[in-house]
């Protein structure tokens, strides 16, 4: 794609990484056809080809509209794009880009301005988040659908172990997973305890600066890296892997030294944090023989009169599109789980996205209530009894349109070595 960029962004670090994705760019379509959103409206401004050229044309100077900040708005940022595009267009930094010249360039309307300040107000502080998701929990009919959806019932989290062992990883709190679904973090901590794994939360980290950084918030995105680096930093020579449990925020953590390259002062230790960080499901396989040791006890246990522990017949995962396209994991999740001789399958169109994508669902219900009843319906016709997934968003957003139980995949590693 041939590019001459306006003066305003011409020979910037924005404009030479937006300009080499624009040139790998070849028009062939591709992406069209997994792009949930051209699906689900039909319009080629809300694919990724027809945003990358809104982009271009931002880029090489033609004013911005409203209508150029709905398109992108719209967008996902699912990346699935990416995974299908034959040419390697980086298209999710693209959009970081020409969202955020587009943010500067056109106003929003009050109830936006109001509503996207108040998600990067609260949401990344879990001290606030807590008792606000209380609060909204007792509150919760009269609340809008879109708050209401966020707010489903979440069990207490067990007993996080006590145990020291030689081995230690870090995980990452996060900043509403520990609010929506407590248990996820202590569910890993105990299955990893039984592994011989000590996992550690530094109490200084947080939010992982995807949430305000999505949302246009760039400057503020980086500083909350920046004080997860700071936090973990104390912590690095003494562990092996920075466990992520939500694959929203693995992604983003994986992408620091990315991000923060620009920085004199956090570069080098942002690529050593990227470099060390694993989804929960990279860290599993290589104790798959332990684990097998220990459900087999646990059947044994079973045997002999304890019903606690026994998986569905069989479950449906769904892949969030942070796992399986921004990190491109596959398959890892379903391996550990068929190891334990749990029946896991996949359903039609799994590369699709649930319509969670972060605060999209919250800005943008219609949308997402209609890619989550796409995926519910094929996540049913699996003939599963229940759900999991690996990113507390979609299980959040998939469990407000079913009964059927959504989880985490760890919850049912847990039950099963525990009961």
């Amino acid at each position: 794609m041939q590019t001459n960029l306006a003066d305003f962004i011409k020979g910037t670090r924005d404009g030479d990484e937006a300009e080499a994705i624009l040139r790998a760019c070849v028009h062939c379509g591709f992406c069209t056809a997994t792009c949930p959103t051209y699906q689900l409206l039909g319009d080629e401004l809300d694919g990724p080809r027809g945003r990358i050229y809104l982009i271009k044309q931002v880029l090489e100077g033609v004013a911005p509209t409203r209508k150029t900040q709905l398109h992108l708005d719209r967008c996902l940022t699912c990346r699935n794009c990416e995974s299908t595009c034959p040419s390697g267009v980086q298209y999710g930094r693209l959009a970081d880009i020409g969202r955020k010249v587009v943010e500067a360039r056109v106003a929003r309307p009050l109830h936006e301005r109001v509503g996207r300040a108040t998600l990067k107000a609260l949401l990344p502080r879990a001290a606030w988040v807590k008792p606000a998701v209380a609060a909204g929990r007792l509150a919760r009919p009269l609340l809008p659908q879109a708050l209401r959806d966020k707010l489903q019932p979440a069990p207490a989290p067990r007993q996080w172990p006590r145990r020291e062992h030689a081995r230690k990883m870090l995980v990452l709190d996060g900043c509403v997973q520990p609010a929506l679904a407590p248990n996820i973090n202590a569910a890993a901590a105990r299955v990893l305890d039984a592994l011989g794994v000590q996992l550690v939360a530094a109490p200084r980290a947080g939010c992982c600066g995807a949430l305000r950084f999505h949302l246009n918030d760039q400057d503020g995105g980086l500083d909350d890296m920046r004080r997860n680096i700071d936090a973990w930093w104390p912590h690095v020579d003494g562990v092996e892997a920075i466990v992520m449990t939500a694959s929203g925020c693995g992604v983003t953590v994986k992408e620091y030294g990315q991000l923060l390259a620009h920085d004199p002062d956090y570069a080098a230790k942002a690529a050593r944090i990227a470099a060390l960080t694993r989804d929960l499901s990279e860290i599993l396989p290589q104790f798959e023989g332990e684990l097998a040791r220990l459900y087999a006890t646990r059947v044994e246990a079973r045997i002999e009169g304890h019903a606690a522990g026994q998986p569905p017949q069989r479950l449906a995962f769904h892949p969030p599109c942070t796992l399986q396209h921004g990190q491109q994991i596959r398959g890892k999740v379903e391996g550990v789980l068929r190891a334990a001789g749990i029946d896991v399958v996949l359903c039609a169109d799994s590369h699709l996205c649930c319509g969670a994508a972060g605060t999209y669902s919250i800005l943008h219900p219609q949308i997402a209530h209609a890619l989550r009843d796409r995926k519910l319906a094929c996540l049913a016709a699996t003939g599963a009894t229940g759900i999991i997934s690996a990113n507390v968003g979609c299980i959040s957003h998939l469990q407000s349109g079913t009964a059927m139980p959504v989880s985490h995949w760890i919850e049912l590693i847990d039950r099963m070595l525990t009961g």
